[in-house]
């Protein structure tokens, strides 16, 4: 019953999602600042999905639970940020092909 009540802090995309609303446009650096954080989050995560996988490797694994939501939840903040990357350099080309 421990690890169901774990799951609940999976919530790091949440957390990106939350903060992002409750910061007030200041321009460019603001959004340079919540990248940055962005990719700091999903370092940290990855991190840990590295940590639990070499556990998992060696036999050192305490709760396989908690290691495959670890890995779980790597996988999928590393899917988001590719796709906020995505629509990134597609809003950036879209840019360069407009016509003033």
């Amino acid at each position: 019953m421990n690890t169901i009540n774990n799951i609940s802090s999976i919530g790091g995309t949440a957390n990106l999602l939350k903060e992002n609303t409750t910061l007030k446009p200041t321009g460019g650096s603001a959004f340079a600042q919540q990248l940055k954080s962005a990719l700091n989050e999903v370092n940290e995560i990855q991190q840990e999905k590295e940590v639990a996988v070499a556990d998992l490797a060696t036999g050192q694994v305490k709760d396989l639970h908690q290691a495959a939501i670890a890995i779980g939840k790597a996988e999928l903040n590393m899917k988001l940020m590719l796709e906020i990357r995505n629509k990134a350099l597609n809003a950036y080309k879209e840019l360069g092909r407009t016509q003033l």
